[in-house]
């Protein structure tokens, strides 16, 4: 999904208004774009193949206990699986809170001790006055089945964040979720701040940021890695990952210049990837996504955010296996980047 929008710095990245809300897309881009790969060394090249199309609101993904890449469908409640050997797909589970016009319903997805748990956002009164539906973290029952292990709505309502941030919608704009400790750790782009949640659905307030977007996590060891998008209008010098995991409670900062960047994956040996969802145009309506196709598959190098592959149209989420990545994108469609740890640099 595209990345929650903030309140309006000077000469910032998409830039609206006081306020921080997730700037998902409200219609699908149905145009599939042609991507290219950036050439690396002679001896190996990142070759990108279009694996699946045709998803319905397709947003966060992870690799499930199988090794299959599961992916979430905001649009029709329901979670895909695909056989990352074959490539085939196949509708896995159903029944999950859909999008409300376009924005929000399921949007991520992970797995503890073997079981789904799926990430909703933008649902209920906050966005449909006549809905009970709630923001959470819902456990998989059934294939059609889940009970909300997290009221994340009602948390957010409890514990608002400070003055100094204006609120649009009181239940938060969720972006991502990952497993650490034998729990999860949420993002929350609209209200800025980083969740975790137990086991059981005891939820704390992890971290509470400032204004700069949280999106994607990757959780290894003692590093929690965060991508932020920055604030509005979102300009690649706030496109950061920061390592918040350690026990001294600072925020170090990893890597920057990406443009809209929306995930961070932990790939082979020390590569870390970026994935940035690309340009906004200063001055467009808040909420709109960035342009079409000016995404990439980024590598960080010294410091820096490194492009590998592109243009992607619309990336919202990466998992890295290898020497391959796969990217979800918000147009239905699925990639396959093979050797990818191989960028400009090597």
């Amino acid at each position: 999904m595209t990345p929650p929008r903030s309140p309006e710095p000077p000469d910032h990245r998409r830039a609206h208004g006081p306020i921080r809300t997730l700037a998902i897309v409200v219609a699908l881009v149905s145009l599939l774009v042609p991507v290219t790969a950036t050439a690396g060394p002679a001896e190996r090249t990142p070759t990108v193949t279009t694996v699946v199309t045709g998803l319905q609101g397709a947003s966060g993904s992870t690799i499930g206990p199988d090794g299959a890449l599961y992916v979430v469908e905001g649009a029709v409640g329901a979670i895909t699986r695909i056989d990352r050997e074959t490539g085939a797909a196949e509708t896995w589970a159903t029944g999950l809170p859909t999008a409300v016009a376009g924005i929000g319903g399921v949007v991520d997805v992970a797995f503890l001790d073997g079981v789904a748990h799926a990430l909703v956002t933008l649902v209920g009164v906050d966005v449909d006055e006549s809905s009970d539906t709630r923001v959470g973290l819902y456990r998989m029952e059934a294939v059609d089945e889940w009970t909300v292990l997290a009221d994340l709505g009602a948390h957010a309502q409890a514990n608002p964040p400070p003055d100094d941030l204006d609120v649009m919608v009181a239940s938060g704009v969720h972006f991502a979720l990952e497993t650490w400790r034998g729990g999860f750790l949420v993002t929350d782009g609209h209200l800025n701040r980083l969740l975790s949640i137990s086991a059981e659905g005891d939820v704390d307030g992890f971290l509470q940021l400032d204004n700069v977007v949280p999106t994607g996590l990757e959780a290894r060891g003692n590093d929690v890695l965060v991508a932020l998008a920055g604030p509005v209008p979102h300009d690649p010098a706030d496109g950061r990952v920061v390592d918040v995991g350690h026990h001294d409670g600072a925020m170090r900062e990893v890597a920057r210049g990406a443009p809209l960047l929306v995930d961070v994956e932990f790939g082979r040996g020390h590569d870390l990837f970026g994935l940035a969802q690309g340009e906004f145009v200063p001055g467009t309506t808040p909420g709109f996504p960035p342009l079409p196709a000016t995404g990439s598959l980024m590598v960080v190098r010294d410091g820096q955010f490194v492009d590998v592959v592109g243009p992607l149209d619309l990336p919202t989420s990466l998992e890295v296996v290898g020497g391959t990545a796969w990217i979800v994108t918000l147009t239905g469609t699925v990639l396959r980047v093979d050797d990818a740890a191989a960028p400009p640099g090597r």
